[in-house]
């Protein structure tokens, strides 16, 4: 059976003699999202024993079950238990075991949060929670503590809150759209609130972060495509874990984006028995980017609670980024990163291709083993540069660049910062200095 076979038979078993234009509909798909598990064997013919059913019971009572109907679809159902689509969408009993590392908020959105629906990591950017709503709950969702609250569109009062702050707070130039999915909000919401963001004179940048048009395609239609076009600068990254992800239907979705104007990445979880293997990144990758899609970031599975059965070491993510550097394209290579538990921000993990370092030399090796000697120049000096950056008048002639504050490294690299070393809080070293 074919995928369009299964998806009529689905969408019969669904409501009897359904038009393929009701599947099509994406409010007609969320109207009919799968959330129990006898709704599940019904429509998909799979069947599970007792004792494992009365598992699975228990792991929804925590962590509950939805997905779409055209997800559905996508399940292998002769091999379901090795297929990575419904190791995605359907729940595992493993999810109730909780590991001493889990975290129920890992990446401390919470701690980071100075008004409702913000989050405030990073110095000129903000994450913006305006939905609580998705289309299809992913069993490694790092935000699952949230997942099983009661799905809901934050009203304008609370969302008018974020914009303040975002108003108020001039160095905020890229402003993160996520949730759950933005683009569960109607087109004329959504709508609003890009055009109030788009008032701020200091916002740069508009980003929105979905997974419909990998769960819930449809819903990527004419009339939002030429909303967003209105709001430009708009750029989306989408997740894409698995290359059986890339349909006909999602395929079509994220053309449609492309062809809006709307440059498009993808944010990919690396999961144990889903992609965890060289061969099935790097083709994802390539279809990523043969459908306009610019793979961005490739994530070490997170802490969150339930998420234990998905992580892989880190040596497996290292292995995989191996694989690619230098076997496809540059620009089809994702940053393989770490979001650092307690809200530390994402770290660049990838293998070590500086190997060694003199006063004159650094040693390089490529992705054959070939190691090679680059040659440091001789006599470097910054002829252009006096090293007072806080009165820079030389070459630096940036019209619309502010310089800021350095943080962290950056101020270690820095010529007019004197920082000369930055010590954890609490250093037993210095605490005897002080006594």
């Amino acid at each position: 059976m074919n995928l369009t076979q299964r998806q009529e038979n689905i969408a019969r078993k669904i409501e009897d003699a359904v038009c393929i234009s009701k599947w099509r509909d994406w409010k007609w798909q969320v109207k009919n999202v799968i959330q129990d598990i006898d709704t599940f064997e019904k429509l998909t013919g799979i069947k599970f024993e007792r004792e494992e059913k009365e598992k699975l019971i228990k792991t929804l009572e925590i962590f509950p079950l939805s997905i779409t109907p055209f997800y559905l679809s996508l399940i292998d159902t002769e091999n379901y238990k090795n297929d990575p689509i419904f190791k995605q969408a359907f729940p595992s009993y493993k999810e109730l075991e909780k590991s001493n590392c889990e975290m129920n908020d890992p990446l401390a959105e919470d701690a980071d949060s100075p008004v409702e629906l913000i989050t405030h990591r990073y110095p000129d950017r903000v994450l913006f929670h305006i939905s609580n709503a998705c289309a299809m709950y992913c069993r490694h969702c790092t935000r699952k503590r949230k997942v099983g609250d009661v799905d809901y569109i934050p009203q304008k009062e609370k969302i008018e809150k974020g914009i303040k702050y975002i108003r108020e707070n001039k160095e905020i130039r890229d402003v993160l759209l996520s949730g759950g999915d933005p683009f569960m909000l109607s087109d004329e919401y959504l709508d609003w609130i890009l055009t109030e963001l788009r008032k701020i004179e200091h916002v740069e940048v508009i980003r929105i972060g979905t997974r419909t048009p990998v769960v819930l395609p449809y819903r990527i239609t004419e009339n939002l495509t030429n909303m967003l076009k209105k709001h430009h600068p708009i750029w989306i990254n989408t997740h894409f874990n698995h290359p059986r992800e890339l349909t006909p239907s999602t395929k079509k979705a994220v053309e449609k984006l492309a062809d809006a104007g709307i440059p498009l990445g993808n944010q990919s979880v690396l999961l144990a028995g889903v992609n965890d293997c060289p061969r099935i990144i790097k083709k994802l990758v390539q279809l990523l980017v043969k459908n306009r899609v610019r793979p961005y970031y490739l994530y070490q599975c997170d802490l969150s609670e339930g998420l234990s059965h998905f992580r892989t070491p880190v040596g497996k993510g290292i292995e995989i980024m191996e694989s690619l550097r230098g076997h496809t394209s540059g620009f089809a290579i994702p940053t393989y990163v770490i979001d650092a538990p307690g809200g530390g921000g994402k770290i660049p993990v990838m293998p070590n291709y500086l190997i060694s370092w003199s006063t004159n030399k650094v040693i390089l090796r490529n992705y054959e083993g070939v190691i090679t000697a680059y040659k440091e120049p001789d006599n470097y000096q910054n002829i252009c540069c006096d090293l007072n950056c806080a009165e820079c008048d030389l070459e630096l002639n940036i019209s619309e660049g502010e310089e800021v504050i350095a943080i962290g490294l950056e101020k270690l690299l820095s010529e007019h910062d004197k920082t000369l070393s930055l010590t954890p809080e609490n250093n037993d070293r210095l605490n005897r200095r002080e006594n």
